[in-house]
C-alpha cells in the first residue's frame, strides 16, 4: 500500500523540513534512499521508497544498512545535495509529487520524489526544470540526463485538429481521501500517542509489501530451506557410499581368499566356495567370480575395488565434513535471518546471500569465477580471457574443459594438492562449458578434457587457440538446477 496525498501532506507538515541541512545519502537498495539531515530537532533519518506497492516518504527511526557497493545515483547526489539546505519541501496538490528545493553553495537543485506505485521515481533537475540524474532512468518517459521535467505544469490538448496546446499552472482540487487509523495497540512497541511519521514507520516495516518483514521472512525461508533440502539429500547419498566403501576390507579378504584357492576355481565358474580363514575356524564363504575371468584376475578385479573403494571412503569423508560444515552455516545464517527485525538490513542480507562476507575474486584474474564445495572452477567468456587465464592463471595440472566442436569458453577446475575432480565437480564446470558456447540452445553437447599441460598453442594461430591432447569426452545435458545452484557460488569481483 502506498501513501495517499493526504498522508503525504502530513508527514511534511510533522518534520518541517525547510531549514534541515542534508548531511549524508545513503541508497540502500535500487529503489530505497534515505537523508541523513539535521535541523531544529536534532538528527534524523528521511526515507524514500519508490518500490511498487510500498511508495512513501517518512521519517525513518530505524538503523538503515549501507549498500556493499557504491550506487549511481546515490554517488551522484553525494556530489549535489551533501551538505545542502533545505530551503522548500511541498507536494504539488494532490499529485503525490513532492518537491524539495535544495540550495549547495550557489547552486540551486529541485529533488522530485513521485510516489505513484507504478511509475514512482526521483528525479532532480536545475532550475530550469533540465534533468540532471533520476534514479530509475526512464527514456520513455524523458527522465533521464537532459531531458526536461516539470511537473508544475500540466499540459492539456484538445482532440480537435486545430487545437493548440494549453499549459495550465495551477493544478487541480485535491481529491478527498482520508488519512489512515491505527487501532490502539495494532503496531507493535508504538505508542497511541505517536506522531504519525512513527506510525507510518511501524505499519510498513510490518507490512510494507515488498519489504515486510513477513514476506522477506518466507522468501528466506524458501531459499535456505530449499538449498539446505538439496544439500541434505546430497549428504544422504554420500552417507551410503560411505557404507558401501566402509566394506572395502572385505574385498581385499575376498581377493586373498582367491588367490589362496585359484587351483580350486575352474573356467566359467559363477561362485567360489572356499574356507574363510579371516573368520572362525571352519567357516566357509561363496564369493561370486567373473566366468569370463582367469581366477588370477579374479583376485586382481577385488583388490583394484579395494583400492577404490578405500581411496574413494577418504574422498567421501572429505565431502561429507565439508558438507555437513555447508549444511550448519546454512541454518545459523537463516536463522539468523528470521531474527532480523528490520525490513531494510533483512532485505540488504537477503541480496548478500545471507550477510556472509561476499567471496572475492582476484581482481587481475579475468572471467567468472565459481567457488564449490572448496574446489574453484574459472570460465574465460571470449579468446582474449581465454588466452589470459591460459596465460597467468593457470597451471599444468589444472583440468581444461571446451565444448567439442562449436566455439565458446574455456573452462578451468583449478588442481586441488592430493585430489582428483569429484563427477559432481566435472558435472558442473562441463555445464558452464556448454552454456557459455555457441552451443546453449541445444541443451546439450560433447565436450573434450584434459590437464592444462595437454594443450599445445597453435603457431600463428589466432588468440587462446590450442589443440589439445590425451584428451577425454563426455556428454553434457544442461541442468538449469545445476546452473542456478553455481549462480549462488559466484565470487563477486572488487
Amino acid at each position: 500500500m502506498s501513501l495517499n496525498w493526504k498522508e503525504i501532506n502530513l508527514i511534511l507538515s510533522e518534520l518541517d523540513l525547510p531549514g534541515h541541512q542534508i548531511q549524508k545519502v545513503v541508497q540502500s537498495a535500487y529503489d530505497v534512499l534515505t537523508l541523513q539531515i539535521y535541523g531544529k530537532g536534532g538528527a534524523g533519518t528521511f526515507l524514500i521508497a519508490v518500490t511498487p506497492g510500498a511508495c512513501r516518504m517518512h521519517k525513518t527511526f530505524r538503523s538503515v544498512p549501507k549498500n556493499d557497493r557504491p550506487l549511481r545515483f546515490a554517488e551522484f547526489l553525494k556530489s549535489r545535495i551533501v551538505n545542502g539546505w533545505i530551503e522548500e519541501a511541498e507536494q504539488l496538490g494532490d499529485n503525490r509529487i513532492v518537491r524539495l528545493v535544495i540550495r549547495q553553495g550557489k547552486s540551486r537543485y529541485r529533488l522530485y520524489v513521485r510516489l505513484w506505485s507504478n511509475a514512482a521515481n526521483v528525479v532532480v533537475t536545475d532550475e530550469t526544470g533540465a534533468i540532471l540524474d533520476a534514479m530509475r532512468r526512464l527514456p520513455k518517459r524523458g527522465e533521464l540526463t537532459g531531458g526536461q521535467y516539470e511537473p508544475e505544469k500540466v499540459t492539456v490538448t484538445s482532440s480537435a485538429p486545430d487545437a493548440k496546446k494549453v499549459t495550465v499552472t495551477d493544478l487541480k482540487a485535491p481529491r478527498e481521501y482520508a488519512v489512515r487509523e491505527f487501532a490502539p495497540g495494532s503496531l507493535a512497541g508504538v505508542a497511541d500517542d505517536a506522531s504519525f511519521n512513527e506510525k507510518i514507520d511501524a505499519w510498513y516495516a510490518e507490512h510494507g509489501g515488498a519489504l515486510s518483514l513477513e514476506a522477506l521472512r518466507e522468501q528466506a525461508r524458501r531459499s535456505y530451506e530449499g538449498r539446505m533440502a538439496r544439500l541434505g539429500a546430497s549428504l544422504e547419498r554420500l552417507r551410503e557410499k560411505e557404507a558401501e566403501f566402509g566394506s572395502a576390507e572385505k574385498l581385499r579378504e575376498y581377493g586373498d581368499i582367491i588367490m589362496a584357492n585359484i587351483a580350486a576355481i575352474r573356467p566359467g565358474d559363477a561362485w567360489l566356495e572356499a574356507e574363510n580363514f579371516y573368520a572362525e575356524p571352519g567357516s566357509l564363504i561363496r564369493i561370486k567370480l567373473e566366468p569370463r575371468k582367469s581366477p588370477a584376475a579374479q583376485g586382481e578385479l577385488y583388490y583394484e575395488q579395494y583400492r577404490k573403494a578405500k581411496n574413494g571412503l577418504a574422498d567421501i569423508k572429505a565431502e561429507l565434513a565439508t558438507g555437513e560444515t555447508e549444511l550448519a552455516a546454512l541454518e545459523q545464517t537463516l536463522a539468523r535471518l528470521l531474527e532480523e527485525t528490520n525490513p531494510l538490513a533483512l532485505h540488504k542480507l537477503l541480496r548478500n546471500k545471507g550477510g556472509k562476507p561476499v567471496a572475492k575474486a582476484d581482481s587481475k584474474r579475468p572471467g567468472l569465477s565459481f567457488r564449490r564445495k572448496d574446489w574453484l572452477i574459472i570460465v574465460g567468456r571470449d579468446a582474449a580471457e581465454n588466452d589470459e587465464l591460459l596465460r597467468r592463471h593457470v597451471k599444468g595440472n589444472d583440468l581444461w574443459l571446451h565444448a567439442r566442436d562449436f566455439p565458446g569458453s574455456y573452462v578451468f577446475i583449478k588442481q586441488r594438492s592430493g585430489k582428483s575432480v569429484p563427477l559432481d565437480i566435472l558435472l558442473d564446470a562441463g555445464n558452464l562449458a556448454i552454456f557459455y558456447s555457441k552451443g546453449r540452445n541445444n541443451g546439450e553437447g560433447d565436450l573434450f578434457y584434459t590437464p592444462v599441460k595437454f594443450l599445445r598453442r597453435v603457431k600463428n594461430g589466432p588468440k587462446g587457440l590450442v589443440i589439445p591432447t590425451q584428451e577425454k569426452n563426455l556428454h553434457i545435458r544442461v541442468e538449469e538446477g545445476r546452473l542456478k545452484e553455481l549462480e549462488q557460488c559466484r565470487i563477486e569481483k572488487q
